[in-house]
């Protein structure tokens, strides 16, 4: 799996995702058979197409040959066998979620190191290992609540586990890291694990295990990759593009999927009507508003999208031609999403051996695997890596 490949599909078929669907009112592509048989799915194909691989491929394959010849991330069997962990420890941890830690406490190696949790949240993944492994842990963590709450829980089941009350991106963190030492982080945003790499590789720390997740959440407004190869090939990568890498989903209930859907209407029903009745062509974002705002009605979202612009619905409005606009614009954004859909698992491939090629460029040994199935997380990248002894 290299690094090269995967920016060679994502520079060869740009033009298919690295654009706002949202913009795109016609198809912002000059490929005729691609466009036509879009053009004739409905919604429902459109999400058996999106949540299924095998139908992704048999729609895609003859449009991007190349996006499916790329190798996929192979699920490593774990090097260590868990024993099923006691209730007691476990409670309060939603199923999934303990999925998730189970797996990756399993491709942790045996260790006498002292662990770092990295953006700890209660400490579950901490508390876990500490048990599994008998090893001390130190669990950092901004939310002092939560260190309150994960240090009570460490001392009820009398476990070495010390809670840190820290910002991680602060200079203060670093100090937290050490030689001897193995730090984890299971889904730590964006800048939170990039931090994480970039002081542990200053600070020699002797293990990494990380998950990614959240990659457009950094600081600056275009990603900064971290591996001289990355820098070289230049993907110019907006915050709206990382997004793309995420945006995978394997679980929804009906009632959110509807809300979804009338979410995604009723905004592309007020773009028409902002863009008709204010003279503008350009899209205007709204920000994100509780979902409980498309159980209501439409004229009531539309009035408070208006006060968000700063301008006055007129009395009368043909409410039912515009939620018919909508429901149109909304299922031209979901075929153009589909598409775009091809490319988040190798947007997200290129940014993970990014992270993989800088720790090597820094001296060590590191591999990229699966550390579970897709289905219990989309975010199932894990980066392991140790710190090559100097000869």
């Amino acid at each position: 799996m290299q690094l090269n490949d995967f920016y060679q599909v994502l520079q060869e078929y740009r033009e298919f995702w690295q654009f706002k669907p949202f913009a795109y009112q016609q198809w912002p592509w000059q490929h005729t058979d691609l466009t036509a048989s879009l053009a004739q799915l409905q919604l429902p194909e459109i999400e058996l197409i999106d949540s299924d691989k095998e139908r992704q491929r048999q729609f895609f394959s003859p449009y991007f040959p190349a996006v499916f010849s790329l190798p996929e991330l192979s699920q490593i069997p774990a090097p260590v066998e868990t024993p099923p962990l006691p209730f007691w420890l476990t409670n309060g941890i939603g199923g999934r979620k303990l999925a998730q830690i189970e797996a990756f406490i399993s491709h942790l190696p045996q260790s006498q190191l002292p662990l770092l949790e990295w953006c700890a949240g209660k400490g579950h993944l901490g508390r876990l290992a500490s048990f599994v492994q008998q090893r001390q842990v130190v669990s950092a963590e901004w939310q002092q609540n939560l260190c309150e709450q994960g240090q009570k829980l460490a001392q009820q089941w009398q476990l070495p586990q010390q809670f840190v009350p820290i910002d991680v991106l602060s200079a203060a963190a670093a100090k937290l890291l050490q030689p001897k030492q193995h730090a984890v982080a299971l889904h730590a945003c964006g800048q939170l694990h990039l931090s994480l790499l970039q002081q542990a590789v200053t600070r020699e720390t002797e293990f990494i295990s990380l998950a990614p997740c959240c990659y457009h959440l950094i600081h600056d407004s275009h990603y900064q990759p971290l591996s001289t190869q990355a820098q070289q090939q230049n993907l110019h990568l907006a915050k709206f593009d990382l997004q793309l890498a995420v945006q995978g989903q394997v679980t929804a209930g009906r009632r959110i999927t509807q809300l979804r859907h009338t979410e995604m209407q009723w905004r592309m029903a007020y773009h028409a009507l902002y863009q008709d009745l204010q003279q503008q062509v350009n899209y205007r974002p709204l920000a994100s508003v509780g979902k409980h705002w498309f159980s209501g009605e439409f004229a009531d979202f539309a009035q408070w999208a208006a006060a968000q612009h700063q301008w006055q619905l007129p009395a009368k409005v043909d409410w039912p031609f515009y939620l018919d606009r909508g429901r149109q614009l909304a299922l031209h954004v979901a075929r153009l999403d589909l598409v775009r859909h091809v490319f988040r698992r190798p947007l997200e491939l290129w940014l993970l051996l990014d992270r993989l090629e800088f720790l090597r460029e820094h001296g060590y040994q590191a591999e990229l695997s699966a550390f579970c199935d897709y289905q219990t997380t989309p975010r199932n990248g894990l980066i392991t890596a140790q710190k090559i002894a100097a000869s």
